[in-house]
C-alpha cells in the first residue's frame, strides 16, 4: 500500500550533488549529498568529472532513501525534478555516450579570447540583443567553440550529430533517456539561444562555428520528457517532472513570483534574480534569463552575476588562518575605516561585466589591522549583492523583499548589514536547500501533487532582518567602495 505521494530533488552543484525528499506539505523528509571534485590543470581552467559527477547523482539518491523513515517509503516517490549548475559545457559522443573532454566548468577563464568578430562594437550589442547576456567567457558559446576546436576542427563529426555539446542538465537527461535535450532556461544561460524566441540561432551559432546539430532540442522546464527511461537515478526509476538551472530553481523555491521580490544566492559566487514585467527594458549591466517555461509560457528574469563571493571569504580566512565563521565576526566588530576589497580575481560580473577588472584592496595604512581588512572583505561581499540589487531596482521600480539563501547567509551579522545597505527587507530561509525544493516543486505541479495557488500554502520559515537607517555612514561606504572598484577597472588601462 502506498502512502503520500514524495517527490525526490537532486541538485547538481559545483561542489557536490545533493538529494532531497519532499512530502506533500513541501517539507523536506530526507537528505543527503555527494562531494564532488574538480582539476586546474592550466592557469584559469577549472575542469569536472562528467562521469563522477553522473555516479554522484546515482549515490545522492541511494544515500537520501536511506534516511527515509516510518511511515515513507521509496515506493512513495514518483517523480524526480533536477537542478543543476549552469554554463558548465561538455562535448560527448553521442553512439557511446563517452564525454570527449573534462567538463569545462561555468568558473574556467580560458577562453577570455573570443572570436576576432566579438571585438566588434555593433557584434557585442547584437549578441546581447540576441541572448540578453553580454559577451563573457562564463557562458557557454566560448567554451562550446574551445571543444570543438580542439576535438573536431573541421566541425565534420557536429555537423552529422556525431558529437553532443550540452550543459550538466543536458548530460544527465542524456544519461537517463539516452535523448539529447536541455531545459530552456539552461539554455538561455549558454549564448547560443535567441532568448525571445526560445529557439537556437543562426547568427549566433554562425559566430561561435557551433553546428546546429550537436546541439540539444530546448524543452520547458516542465517537459515533456521522454518515456522510456535508459538508466535508473540510483535504485529509483522513476520519471523526471522538472529540470531548472540552480539559480531559477531558487527564485522559483522561495516561490518570488511577483515584481519587487528578489532574490540571492550566496554561493562560490552569487546569483541575483527578480522576475520583470518586460524582457526588451533591462538595465546594461543585467542580464535578461528565463527563469523558467511552464508549457509555452515564459518567465523571464532579470539576473545578476558575482563572480566571488564565498570564494572571497573563504580566501580571505585562509589568508588570516581563521575560520570563515571567525572571518565573519571578526569583521563585525570592526570598522573598514575606508579600506575597500574588490574582489576582481577573475574580472568583475555585474553589473560591470569587466574581464580585465584585477583584484586590489585600497586605502592601506600602518594602522590596517586583521580586523580592519575582515570588516573590508565582509563589506565587498553585501556591496557587490548591493550594486545588482539597484541595478534591478532600476528596472521594476521599489523592491520589497530580498530572499537570501547559501551558506555565508547563516551569519545573522552580514544579513543585517545586507539590509542596512539596501533598506529593505531581508528574508533568509530557515531551509538551506531552496535550489532543491524548487524544482521539487515544478514536478510535483507535474504530477498534480500541487497547483499553482497551492504552493502558496506549503511550508515557509523565514528568518526576518529589517533596515536600520544610517543613510549618511552607508553613502560614505558606497562611495569607498565605487572609488576602488574604479580603481579596479582602470588598473589595465
Amino acid at each position: 500500500m502506498m502512502g503520500d505521494p514524495l517527490v525526490l530533488a537532486i541538485d547538481q552543484g559545483s561542489s557536490s550533488t545533493k538529494c532531497v525528499i519532499v512530502d506533500y506539505k513541501g517539507t523536506i523528509i530526507a537528505c543527503d549529498k555527494v562531494e564532488i571534485g574538480e582539476t586546474h590543470p592550466y592557469p584559469g581552467h577549472v575542469e569536472q568529472d562528467a562521469e563522477e559527477i553522473w555516479n554522484s547523482v546515482g549515490l545522492a539518491v541511494s544515500k537520501t532513501l536511506k534516511q527515509l523513515q516510518s511511515p515513507y517509503h521509496a515506493s512513495d516517490v514518483i517523480v524526480a525534478g533536477i537542478s543543476t549548475q549552469r554554463e558548465s559545457f561538455l562535448l560527448w559522443d553521442r553512439q557511446t555516450g563517452t564525454p570527449l573532454h573534462p567538463l569545462i566548468s561555468w568558473q574556467d577563464q580560458r577562453q577570455v579570447d573570443l572570436p576576432s568578430e566579438c571585438f566588434d562594437e555593433s557584434v557585442q550589442k547584437k549578441v546581447k540583443q540576441l541572448t540578453g547576456l553580454p559577451l563573457d567567457p562564463m557562458f557557454s558559446a566560448s567554451k562550446a567553440k574551445w571543444l570543438l576546436d580542439h576535438y573536431d576542427k573541421d566541425r565534420q563529426r557536429s555537423l552529422k550529430g556525431e558529437l553532443c555539446l550540452g550543459t550538466i542538465d543536458s548530460w544527465l537527461l542524456f544519461k537517463i533517456y539516452g535523448e539529447h535535450l536541455i531545459e530552456a532556461g539552461n539554455a538561455s544561460r549558454t549564448q547560443l539561444m535567441n532568448v525571445h524566441q526560445v529557439d537556437w540561432d543562426d547568427d549566433l551559432l554562425s559566430l561561435f562555428h557551433v553546428p546546429k546539430a550537436c546541439l540539444p532540442n530546448i524543452i520547458p522546464s516542465n517537459g515533456p520528457f521522454p518515456k522510456v527511461i535508459k538508466n535508473s537515478l540510483g535504485p529509483l526509476t522513476i520519471p523526471v517532472g522538472a529540470v531548472m538551472g540552480d539559480s531559477h530553481s531558487a527564485l522559483f523555491g522561495h516561490q518570488a513570483f511577483h515584481i519587487g521580490q528578489v532574490k540571492a544566492t550566496y554561493g562560490t559566487g552569487s546569483s541575483i534574480m527578480g522576475l520583470i514585467r518586460k524582457e526588451d527594458e533591462l538595465h546594461s549591466g543585467l542580464c535578461l534569463t528565463i527563469g523558467w517555461m511552464f508549457g509555452d509560457k515564459v518567465a523571464y528574469a532579470a539576473e545578476g552575476n558575482i563572480r566571488s563571493l564565498g570564494a572571497t571569504l573563504r580566501w580571505m580566512a585562509s589568508i588570516l588562518n581563521i575560520s570563515v565563521t571567525e572571518l565573519v565576526e571578526l569583521g563585525m566588530a570592526g570598522q573598514s575605516d575606508s579600506v575597500a576589497l574588490v574582489p576582481g580575481f577573475g574580472g568583475l560580473g555585474a553589473p560591470w561585466w569587466d574581464e580585465k577588472a584585477v583584484g586590489l584592496m585600497t586605502n592601506l595604512t600602518l594602522g590596517t589591522t586583521r580586523q580592519t581588512i575582515a570588516s573590508a572583505t565582509i563589506e565587498s561581499v553585501v556591496y557587490q549583492v548591493a550594486d545588482v540589487v539597484n541595478a534591478i531596482r532600476r528596472n521594476v521600480g521599489e523592491i520589497h523583499q530580498l530572499f537570501v539563501d547559501g551558506g555565508p547567509t547563516s551569519h545573522d551579522g552580514l544579513m543585517q548589514l545586507q539590509a542596512k545597505i539596501l533598506g529593505c527587507s531581508v528574508f533568509r530561509a530557515e531551509r538551506p536547500e531552496l535550489s532543491a525544493l524548487g524544482v521539487a516543486y515544478m514536478a510535483g505541479l507535474s504530477k498534480e501533487i500541487w497547483t499553482q495557488s497551492g504552493l502558496d500554502k506549503l511550508n515557509k520559515a523565514y528568518n526576518l532582518f529589517e533596515p536600520v537607517s544610517k543613510q549618511d555612514e552607508q553613502d560614505i561606504g558606497f562611495q569607498n567602495w565605487h572609488e576602488a572598484v574604479n580603481q579596479s577597472r582602470r588598473a589595465y588601462a
